[in-house]
């Protein structure tokens, strides 16, 4: 077993023995030893497109080569050429060459215009905290590491010019001893190489550390799989915390740091990564002090925003412990016999694994024993549950109304897991002080791409749709939703003057883990933008989640079938509670189909934008909807040809029920 001491001492191992060994010499010394290979461990980072890297996904490669990067550098810019030959050379037999960005203070900005400069088209993987290059015992730019995936070791470090040989081993199934020379790239510092990291303080540093980013979820009743209540617990799943913050699985607080700024931010900031990694490295020591941890007697609520002013319990469903279940669509009685404005909802779920997601909608009229209502029924969205989300908190001043009649509709997707179990769910309602109301009316809108084709095996295939802004609103948040292909997800706002403002970035998107990214500073946007929502998807064998990855993939309702939608929370600034506007929100669902199809943003579609099944109905009559003649489908021909098309629940027209404000047919 590797022990965390044997990981830092092989690394301190490689590190020296990179410093000392001439330039040119191999690993091979009259009368020594060669050095032992360095254990490289697991991480994730993200590129210069804000797409996620994982090294233990590329198991299937050859090799995987690492090549240190320092903008402005020399010797980087001397050797591009080479890097890049080096990538297209060995690409083809199966070997991943990355650029390891690790220098301090290394941005998109800076880097991505030198590297399209020097020609550089492979991904450059930004170490912010710089613990890959410190694990990975990087000195200098140019440092070129190769990585063998059958034993996850650095079979060559040096020049670029030197891997070749290395390579040519692995890719024919040769072992052999590392080879280890000197890069001539001026030195990247790394100042917490070398630091006495057993002198951070479990009680001062570390302990303020888990309290608040950890313990939420890792507490008697919370989400959490285990607890992290004590120095025991912490130090006992130390090794766990380390690769989780290595490869960015926790906190599931997804969005790329360098992006955006958001409300309810629970990632760890760079310090504190750094400062719990280093502990871990160190041996978790334990110093002096009274467990801080030890003190509090941790225990999630029963409800997180407390007792809740009205309940609505959905009616219990027995879920098999096999097969594939449709959606469930209950409308259970108003419990409130007078009209309020609602400020927050929370959900209790009984079984999480068995929640895909559940929606919710108001409807009127008398509610009877067992009824359903189809989105296309549903008023004002009251929020919803998604994995690792169970809140929905309005922003400041703005409110949903709940009518004192009818009902709350929903829309629930269970999913099997191999045990029968029993789903009872209850949403807890939170309503504004009489006195206090709200001035401004909440509003949700999905923008779906019911068109998607994601081709077999594919692990970046890009889609995207848009929305246009008919009128001014104030953007408040953002919730992405995919399923178990989504990869990554950015979102835009593009201004009428053509400039482009990036909201969004999540590199990973995880379907466990479906959060709204409320923004820290609502934003303006105003009429005539178009708010833009970028995903790649991941149909590759190296997903570790796809139920299949030789399958081609569309739209579908189903965890097995796929779904692009962004969810925008936001108001109307032409809009008050005493004033209000829907009919702003009937403007925006109708540019909705445009924007699903229309890739280049030109605002009319060609024969060759129309995919998936409702492109290819399209396609059938294309000849038709293009009433001018001009070899495209504008707005307003495509209108037309919408409402002489038949309503379906799924694929070429799901559109037709997907209600404005309750953004329905998909979950979040």
């Amino acid at each position: 077993m590797i022990t965390m001491k044997t990981m830092r001492r092989a690394g301190l191992a490689a590190l020296l023995a990179a410093t000392a060994l001439a330039a040119g010499s191999l690993t091979t010394i009259a009368g020594a030893q060669a050095p032992a290979a360095l254990q490289v461990d697991d991480f994730r980072l993200s590129d210069q497109n804000y797409l996620s890297r994982q090294l233990y996904r590329m198991s299937d490669a050859k090799a995987v080569v690492l090549i240190a990067y320092a903008s402005g550098d020399k010797t980087v810019k001397t050797e591009a050429a080479s890097y890049e030959a080096l990538r297209q050379a060995y690409g083809a037999k199966g070997v991943e060459t990355m650029l390891l960005a690790s220098k301090l203070g290394e941005t998109r900005e800076r880097v991505n215009p030198e590297a399209k400069a020097l020609g550089l088209s492979m991904p450059i993987l930004f170490d912010y905290q710089q613990l890959v290059g410190e694990q990975l015992g990087v000195t200098r730019a140019g440092e070129t590491i190769v990585v063998d995936p059958r034993t996850w070791t650095v079979a060559y470090r040096g020049p670029v010019e030197g891997a070749r040989e290395t390579l040519d081993g692995l890719v024919a199934g040769r072992k052999a001893p590392p080879v280890i020379r000197v890069a001539s790239g001026a030195p990247i510092a790394f100042p917490e190489r070398g630091k006495a990291h057993d002198k951070i303080s479990y009680v001062k540093d570390i302990a303020p550390i888990i309290q608040a980013k950890c313990t939420g979820c890792h507490q008697p009743g919370g989400v959490g799989p285990m607890p992290l209540n004590t120095y025991d617990q912490v130090r006992g799943f130390s090794p766990m915390i380390r690769e989780v913050l290595r490869t960015k699985r926790m906190p599931p607080f997804l969005a790329d740091e360098t992006v955006g700024a958001f409300q309810h931010d629970e990632r760890l900031n760079s310090e504190q990564i750094k400062t719990l990694v280093h502990w871990v490295e160190a041996g978790a020591p334990r110093g002096k002090g009274e467990d801080p941890l030890a003190k509090i007697k941790f225990q999630a609520p029963e409800w997180p925003l407390g007792k809740p002013d009205a309940i609505v319990t959905i009616p219990a469903v027995k879920i098999p412990a096999q097969g594939v279940l449709d959606y469930s669509r209950p409308v259970v009685a108003n419990p409130m016999p007078e009209g309020r404005w609602m400020k927050a909802t929370t959900f209790k779920v009984t079984d999480r694994q068995v929640v895909h997601h559940i929606l919710t909608g108001v409807v009127g009229g008398d509610v009877k024993p067992g009824q359903t209502a189809s989105e296309a029924e549903w008023g004002a969205s009251l929020g919803g549950y998604g994995p690792g989300r169970g809140s929905n908190l309005q922003p400041k001043d703005t409110g949903v109304w709940v009518p004192p009649s009818g009902g709350v509709a929903f829309q629930n997707h269970y999913t099997p897991y191999g045990r029968e179990t029993t789903e009872e769910t209850q949403m807890g309602i939170y309503f504004y002080p009489k006195g206090q109301e709200p001035k401004y009316v909440l509003r949700t809108f999905g923008i779906f791409d019911f068109s998607i084709v994601i081709p077999p095996g594919a692990e970046y295939h890009h889609e995207q749709a848009y929305i246009d802004v008919p009128k001014e609103m104030i953007l408040y948040g953002l919730t992405p939703h995919a399923h178990h292909r989504g990869g990554s997800v950015s979102v835009a706002v593009k201004y009428p003057n053509g400039k482009e403002e990036m909201l969004l970035a999540m590199p990973r998107y995880d379907f466990n883990w479906q959060y709204e990214y409320f923004l820290e500073t609502p934003l303006k946007v105003p009429a005539g933008s178009k708010v833009i929502t970028r995903w790649t998807f991941d149909n590759s064998t190296r997903n570790p989640a796809n139920p299949d990855p030789k399958r081609e993939i569309r739209w579908g309702e189903q965890s097995s079938e796929e779904m692009l939608a962004l969810y925008l929370h936001y108001r109307w600034t032409d809009e008050t509670v005493a004033r209000q506007k829907p009919e702003n929100d009937k403007l925006m669902q109708a540019g909705l189909m445009i924007g699903v199809m229309d890739d280049d943003m030109d605002g009319r579609l060609t024969r060759a934008e129309l995919k998936g099944n409702m492109g290819e109905n399209l396609q059938k009559y294309f000849a038709l909807i293009d009433a001018n003649k001009d070899g495209g489908v504008d707005r307003k021909e495509l209108d037309a040809a919408m409402k002489m098309m038949p309503r379906r629940r799924n694929g070429g027209q799901a559109a037709a029920d997907a209600p404005a404000a309750a953004g329905a047919p998909g979950g979040r």
